[in-house]
């Protein structure tokens, strides 16, 4: 009897251990680690929410500088008339005609592309008003070496650039006087006969 006594407590504390002692632990639930959690997900999302709006208002932005930008551009195409025109050692304008629009502001370059100096084959560009006596100009032109071959004072001109050599180049802007024709020319001595043409303003 006190054999079978022991076999049974010794066999009730292995059942006892086998069975209660390997009982699993459940953590407690902890409001520490949750909620900042929850708040750092929050932050993340806000933060690509916010830089998915910066982006597409920053494409928003430069597609309306672009645009204004193209607006601006064509108006100021409109608004300017820009003229090349070349004189060369052979006494020559590569431009017998020129034709802007009422309202323009004209810009004019006027380029030498010859070699020879300019007290010898100098050109330059002088605009004259309607009327003027294109050969009574240019006699009194050949006198004026001081100012270019433009006579001080003068109200016959428009617009003229300066005198220029081989190589040179000189731009001036002016805006186009009423609708009609005008003439423009060289006034170095003797160059008027062939360095000569129309200027239209329609």
């Amino acid at each position: 009897m006190k054999y079978s006594n022991l076999a049974v407590v010794v066999l009730s504390s292995f059942l006892f251990l086998n069975c209660g002692g390997k009982e699993e632990k459940k953590k407690p639930f902890s409001y520490e680690t949750t909620p900042e959690a929850t708040m750092e997900e929050t932050t993340t999302n806000s933060s690509s929410e916010l830089e998915t709006h910066s982006e597409t208002d920053a494409s928003m932005t430069e597609s309306v500088t672009a645009d204004s930008t193209a607006v601006e551009s064509s108006e100021t195409a409109v608004m300017v008339a820009d003229i090349m025109i070349h004189g060369d050692d052979k006494m020559m304008f590569d431009l017998k005609e020129i034709k802007v629009k009422q309202g323009q502001n004209v810009k004019l370059t006027l380029m030498h592309t010859g070699k020879m100096a300019k007290n010898v084959m100098g050109h330059n560009f002088v605009l004259l008003k309607q009327g003027v006596n294109m050969a009574k100009f240019a006699g009194l032109a050949a006198s004026a070496a001081a100012t270019d071959y433009v006579p001080e004072g003068t109200e016959d001109v428009i617009a003229h650039t300066k005198l220029l050599g081989g190589g040179e180049t000189d731009v001036i802007e002016f805006p186009a006087p009423a609708p009609g024709t005008y003439e423009f020319l060289c006034s170095f001595p003797g160059h008027y006969a062939l360095m000569k043409g129309k200027f239209i303003v329609e």
